[in-house]
C-alpha cells in the first residue's frame, strides 16, 4: 500500500483483515505512529462488520502481519503499510484432519 502524501507526519496507514469462511473483510486505518497491532484491531471495529463476533473475541484472537504470528501483538508497534490478520480459532483439529483424509484414501 503506497503512502498518501495526506498523511501527518504523526500517522500512519495499516489494513486490518479478518475472513469468515464466507467472507472477509480488509478494514483501511490512517493510527498515529506507536499503534500496536491490537490497538489497530480495536480501531478497525471488525465486531460492526461481523455482528456474530465481540469486541472481547476479537481483542483474544491471535494476531499476524502478513501471515506471520505475532507473540505480543499488544506489544508489536505497527509501521506504515502493515496488513494487521486476526486469526479464527481452527474449526478441526490439523492432525485430526489428516488422518480423516488419510484415512478416506484409504477406502
Amino acid at each position: 500500500m503506497a503512502v498518501d502524501s495526506s498523511t501527518s507526519a504523526g500517522s500512519i496507514e495499516v489494513e486490518v483483515a479478518y475472513a469468515s469462511p464466507e467472507r472477509q473483510h480488509i478494514v483501511s486505518l490512517e493510527v498515529p505512529t506507536g499503534t500496536t497491532a491490537t490497538q489497530a484491531v480495536a480501531l478497525a471495529h471488525l465486531e460492526r462488520l461481523f455482528p456474530d463476533l465481540s469486541a472481547e473475541s476479537l481483542g483474544e484472537a491471535p494476531i499476524g502481519i502478513f501471515g506471520k504470528a505475532l507473540r505480543n501483538p499488544q506489544q508489536h508497534v505497527l509501521r506504515s503499510g502493515d496488513r494487521v490478520e486476526v486469526y479464527r480459532p481452527l474449526t478441526i483439529d490439523p492432525k485430526a484432519a489428516r488422518q480423516a483424509r488419510a484415512q478416506k484414501g484409504r477406502t
